[in-house]
């Protein structure tokens, strides 16, 4: 049975180092991004079946390219990740969809229960 491919998009490097290893744990496939450019060009959106984006970025930020897959017609499920807690971010990108918005740092039961959302049965 393939494991669920989740694509990581954050500009920090500790998180693309630790997250893929947790993923990994947890039963699930996973490929790091530094950006939301460099994800859109990488041609694996098709594959992605999950999103874990950063807020803030430089360039396209994760809200930024939630609505551009959204105006593409993808509604991949997306689990937001971020350092600085917006009520106002939180609501916009909730209200479009994502499933979670997560504070950095959190913890892995606060993930797997994302996942169960965004995926269905992490087990």
């Amino acid at each position: 049975m393939a494991r669920a491919w989740i694509a990581v998009i954050d500009d920090d490097e500790s998180v693309r180092e630790s997250l893929p290893d947790l993923l990994n744990e947890l039963g699930f496939a996973a490929r790091t991004f530094i950006s939301a450019v460099d994800f859109l060009a990488s041609g694996t959106l098709d594959q992605t079946q999950c999103l874990i984006l950063d807020v803030a970025m430089p360039g396209m930020s994760g809200p930024e390219l939630q609505r551009e897959l959204l105006q593409q017609g993808r509604e991949l499920p997306i689990i937001f990740i971020t350092a600085q807690g917006d009520d106002k971010v939180r609501a916009a990108v909730l209200a479009k969809g994502a499933v979670a918005y997560l504070l950095k740092p959190f913890t892995e039961a606060e993930l797997r229960t994302a996942l169960t959302s965004a995926l269905g049965s992490t087990s």
